[in-house]
């Protein structure tokens, strides 16, 4: 051996496989596209660029491994059922999708919903938000949390994890709060059920944070698989700042809406009041709370400049 070769680095380790967008997109070949052009403008989130060839290319290819996860998933719970003696019990295989404000993430959910659900192994897909187990605005001005609504301590953690353990524990009912992003709040008289599906997708900031205390359970715990949307935080200020000005053109003119009050502001005043809530609040908590979870994820999925994925971080088995 050389000198040379008893000096040259150790390749860098990584529990991850990265596969670059071009890799990735060939896993696609062959599968059909199961959405519209119409169907994928309806799924699309205000800012978001997402077309028929992101689809097509990125998460058609990603809804097939969940499915087949999801699949080997229930092969092992019936695996396990048949070896101590008992009938099936398998309950739903749970996806986590994290990721920061703006970020696209709640796009993809409802794309990956529709996308599974194409798929024979996986018909019954749900979408649940974390959005739900916000507490109420009234509890949160209680708390003096009002400022920090989306970081961790505004969540009402254990109602999160309750309705989790009653999904994975084969509950044939359970049910999450409801928030309206019109009323900014919880809305009291309204939930959303969920009836022992074959997939559970959960959504939201805080999803892959560790638990508070070791004698806690992390929802994250509850999962058979998590997702990661990361970006560069300068591109995800800017998305925040488009989808302010796109919603004080839309959303914000309901009457209803809580954000009323910015309906009828400039563009200027809208670009420096999104950019303020931006840097005080949801960078600080991208930074604090958000992005230290990345590593968590089973699978990272990396957007460019232009909103698009550019790679893929699979996490090794």
């Amino acid at each position: 051996m050389s000198a040379a070769e008893t000096d040259a680095p150790a390749p860098s380790l990584s529990p991850y496989r990265q596969i670059d967008r071009d890799d990735w997109s060939r896993l696609a070949g062959g599968l059909p596209q199961p959405l519209t052009e119409h169907e994928i403008v309806q799924l699309r989130g205000i800012g978001d660029r997402l077309d028929p060839r992101e689809v097509a290319e990125v998460y058609l290819p990603l809804s097939r491994l969940l499915s087949l996860y999801a699949r080997a998933t229930r092969r092992l719970g019936a695996d396990t059922s048949e070896f101590l003696g008992e009938p099936d019990a398998t309950t739903p295989f749970v996806i986590g999708v994290a990721g920061s404000v703006a970020v696209g993430k709640s796009t993809i959910a409802r794309l990956l919903r529709e996308l599974m659900s194409r798929w024979p192994d996986t018909p019954r897909v749900e979408l649940v938000t974390t959005d739900g187990f916000l507490y109420p605005n009234a509890e949160l001005e209680r708390r003096g949390l009002m400022e920090r609504k989306g970081f961790p301590e505004s969540y009402d953690r254990r109602a999160l994890v309750q309705f989790l353990s009653e999904v994975k524990s084969g509950a044939e009912e359970a049910r999450a709060p409801f928030y309206s992003h019109v009323r900014y709040d919880i809305m009291p008289d309204a939930h959303v059920t969920v009836h022992r599906p074959d997939v559970v997708i959960v959504e939201g900031l805080n999803v892959l944070q560790p638990p508070p205390s070791p004698n806690e359970v992390a929802v994250s715990d509850l999962f058979d698989f998590s997702i990661y949307v990361d970006a560069d935080a300068a591109h995800i200020e800017k998305w925040y700042v488009e989808r302010f000005l796109a919603l004080r053109d839309n959303a914000f003119t309901n009457p209803t809406s809580f954000f009323r009050v910015f309906a009828d502001i400039s563009d200027e005043e809208a670009v420096e009041r999104a950019l303020g809530y931006w840097r005080e609040i949801n960078l600080p908590n991208l930074e604090e709370n958000v992005l230290p979870t990345r590593h968590r994820a089973g699978l990272v999925l990396q957007k460019g400049a232009d909103h698009t994925v550019e790679s893929v971080l699979l996490r090794k088995l």
